[in-house]
């Protein structure tokens, strides 16, 4: 039989360590978040308006030294770094060891509209990516036009130290989320055509297609990209989940979220009985030149 002082010890040591649990996700929460800022094309705005953003973030979070972040992004050297799938950017962010990348885009162009004759536009696209799930957290476009280059690149970086404490807050929250978020339930998935499980098997189908709009914004920049959506469907054809798996930003993953949640779905089938399935849907979007 135990002692009473046995069992007192062993009740205590059980009450540490839920107690530890407990307050691991507070303390993680509370540290700073490590974050790495990158300009895959290595232009001079770019890097200028990367290494602006990264001094701003610097005063809110951990900002990876640049030098060494640009080392493991080479070393990763993802191919389509604004257009990557979640697997390729969560793989980027273990590579680079921080909890969020941010990628910049940025450029001086010279416009003209119906409206006046020219004029000039300095912008960046700023991604921000979650190394833990591989998501597009956060996408924005701060562009500001004048009459001279000169005079909207000003524009430009005079908006970077407000956006940096826009970001940072926002990947506060983001992470904070992340932390106690809750993995999605395991569920069959379209098996191969030429596997056992195909057999007797009928793919759920959309009773409607819906083609998801090409943004004005993605026309204007003339945006190529794929976006891939997982969406989960039970035995009666409802969604029960979406998510974009193959981000591109400019409002191409809301763009498809949309049109696919408007649809109504077969179920899948096997032997003639409806079953719950996981399916992967991919869309292209490219300018078409009229």
């Amino acid at each position: 039989m135990r002692s009473p002082s046995f069992i007192t010890n062993r009740l205590w040591g059980i009450a540490v360590i839920l107690a530890a649990l407990l307050v691991l996700p507070a303390i993680t929460a509370a540290r700073d978040l490590q974050l790495a800022v990158i300009a895959p094309d290595r232009k001079e705005a770019s890097l200028k308006y990367a290494a602006e953003l990264s001094n701003g973030l610097a005063d809110h979070a951990d900002v990876l030294d640049g030098s060494l972040v640009a080392s493991a992004y080479n070393a990763a050297s993802p191919s389509t770094p604004f257009n990557m799938t979640s697997a390729e950017a969560r793989n980027l962010g273990a590579v680079i060891g921080c909890d969020f990348f941010i990628l910049v885009r940025s450029a001086d162009q010279r416009r003209s509209s119906y409206a006046r004759e020219e004029y000039y536009e300095s912008y960046a696209v700023v991604y921000a990516v979650s190394s833990r799930t591989g998501r597009l957290v956060d996408w924005s476009l701060p562009k500001f036009e004048a009459a001279k280059p000169g005079e909207s690149a000003k524009l430009l970086a005079a908006s970077i130290p407000a956006k940096a404490v826009e970001l940072a807050e926002k990947l506060k929250g983001v992470f904070r989320l992340e932390i106690n978020e809750q993995m999605p339930a395991s569920i069959e998935e379209l098996p191969p055509d030429d596997s056992p499980l195909a057999k007797q098997f009928r793919a759920p189908i959309p009773y409607l297609r819906i083609k998801p709009e090409y943004t004005p914004l993605a026309f204007l920049y003339e945006v190529a990209a794929t976006v891939e959506l997982q969406m989960d469907l039970d035995a009666n054809g409802n969604i029960l989940r979406t998510e974009i798996v193959r981000w591109a930003g400019y409002g191409l993953d809301d763009s498809v979220l949309a049109a696919v949640r408007k649809m109504n779905w077969r179920p899948a089938e096997r032997n003639g009985k409806p079953l719950p399935m996981r399916v992967l849907l991919r869309y292209n979007f490219k300018k078409l030149d009229k």
